[in-house]
């Protein structure tokens, strides 16, 4: 910030820049001031000289006052009021016109207080007035053929005054307003760039957040479809090397279940695959993927409705198990068609009328399952007959159900389970609770990752519910959730 009003000393960004020497902000400006020094002491000078001949004292002092006085707007960007005190020192020596005028210019432009600019200004003007009057008395005086009226020298006097001291104060003020305005225009553009810097940093983290959801969503999503059926093989697969040589039919029959199992896995592995691939390409091109949960719950359902098909057809037609694979494609079809809310799952993910179907598979691996329905047991296919809750209400209970089995059969083969579905006002409540392993029971040897109920709590909570989890007294283990029936934050 200059004494002149210019923006010298800031830089394109408002950064502070001085390469000139001494106060000067620039060369520029120090050449600029020398000139004016340079102008202003031989101004004084020669006004110096002639004043010194009238006053009838030596010419050299006139002139060496004159020089001392007017190289004083060397400083005057670092001391303006020093050189306007000056210029109203050598007014009675009518001299320092130029040092006046540039000295209540830069004081004006300054930041000097305006009440001593105002002080200062009327002080210059009395100056004037006072010297331009007795300096046009003495004219009129000295001219005999000359009788202007008693107005005509006070009026002079006071416009000369007045022409000689507003414009500079008038333009040094407008130039101060006008860096103020630059100045606080330029702050603001600054504080916008830093917002929208903050704006772009916490949009960043937003969306690193949200990525971080989104692959936590989907890797829940993709445990809870594989882990379980994945889960379901294994333990087919350990009765079947159990009863392979006592009982050929059962081992037969087993085969057939792990077979089926496996590739509707691989079915589901290869459609849930599918879907992140859309979802990465979707993304790739600008658009959000935030649905990608949501169809991996679809291609979820529907992949558990064609196991569930697949595992009635040889429990219907036991006797036929021999017969060709050609004609047992048609029956797989007809009674995938058949399935109730199948087209449902596909569009919604699963629901509660897939319980049964879910406790089915978990019987039909040699778990004995219970299935209770408001504290008493109703049958399997009641289950949820009668009512109907929001989709990710009923795709969370489902998932709860169907990750607490799989546990049971990680951790605790043989173990007797029930489950408990209780529909209450505004909320539905589930639990699974297994006794402990029987010690009879072959272990399968099933890995456990630890996100089983990790992925349980998550969705439960993220719906506002409350989920409970821990071992019983009987030594057990029980899982508990309480999801409100009105999925108001999906």
């Amino acid at each position: 910030m200059t004494a002149t009003g210019a923006s010298e000393g800031v830089g394109a960004r408002g950064a502070p820049v001085s390469n000139g020497p001494w106060w000067w902000a620039r060369r520029r400006s120090a050449v600029l001031d020398v000139s004016l020094a340079a102008a202003s002491a031989l101004e004084c000078v020669v006004e110096g000289a002639s004043f010194a001949h009238e006053a009838q004292v030596p010419e050299l002092l006139g002139m060496l006052l004159g020089l001392l006085a007017g190289p004083v707007l060397l400083v005057r960007r670092r001391w303006p009021v020093v050189v306007v005190l000056v210029s109203i020192a050598v007014m009675p020596a009518e001299m320092g016109g130029l040092l006046s005028v540039v000295g209540l210019y830069t004081l004006a432009a300054s930041d000097v207080p305006r009440r001593i600019t105002g002080l200062l200004a009327g002080m210059t003007v009395v100056g004037t007035l006072v010297t331009t009057f007795l300096t046009l008395r003495e004219d009129v005086a000295t001219q005999q053929d000359f009788h202007p009226p008693m107005w005509f020298v006070p009026l002079m006097a006071l416009a000369v005054g007045l022409v000689l001291t507003a414009p500079p104060v008038l333009w040094g003020l407008y130039i101060a307003a006008r860096r103020r305005l630059v100045e606080s225009l330029r702050e603001r553009a600054d504080g916008l760039e830093r917002e929208l810097s903050l704006l772009a940093d916490r949009a960043e983290e937003r969306a690193e957040w949200a990525r971080n959801e989104e692959r936590t969503r989907i890797a829940r999503e993709m445990h809870d479809v594989v882990a379980h059926r994945v889960s379901l093989m294994v333990v087919h697969a350990a009765a079947l090397q159990a009863v392979a040589l006592k009982d050929p039919e059962k081992a037969s029959k087993n085969a057939g279940l792990v077979g089926d199992m496996g590739r509707q896995a691989l079915t589901e592995l290869r459609e849930m695959l599918g879907v992140l691939r859309t979802a990465d390409g979707a993304s790739g091109r600008g658009t959000a993927a935030s649905g990608a949960p949501e169809r991996l719950a679809a291609v979820a359902s529907r992949a558990g409705a064609k196991a569930t098909v697949q595992a009635r057809v040889p429990e219907q037609s036991a006797a036929g198990a021999s017969a060709a694979p050609s004609s047992a494609g048609p029956s797989v079809a007809g009674a995938e068609s058949s399935v109730p809310g199948a087209g449902d799952a596909e569009a919604e993910g699963p629901c509660l009328t897939e319980l049964a179907d879910l406790v089915g598979q978990s019987r039909a691996a040699g778990m004995v399952v219970e299935l209770m329905v408001d504290e008493s047991a109703e049958g399997e296919a009641a289950a949820v007959s009668g009512r109907r809750y929001a989709a990710r209400v009923e795709r969370t209970v489902y998932r709860v159900v169907q990750e607490a089995l799989t546990n049971v059969h990680k951790h605790a083969p043989g173990a007797r389970a029930r489950v408990r579905l209780a529909h209450r006002d505004g909320e539905l409540a589930v639990q699974v609770e297994n006794g402990p392993c029987e010690g009879g029971a072959a272990d399968a040897g099933l890995p456990s990752g630890g996100n089983g109920l990790v992925g349980m709590r998550e969705r439960v909570t993220a719906l506002g519910g409350v989920f409970v989890s821990g071992p019983t007294e009987a030594g057990g283990f029980r899982v508990s959730a309480v999801v409100p029936a009105d999925d108001s934050r999906g």
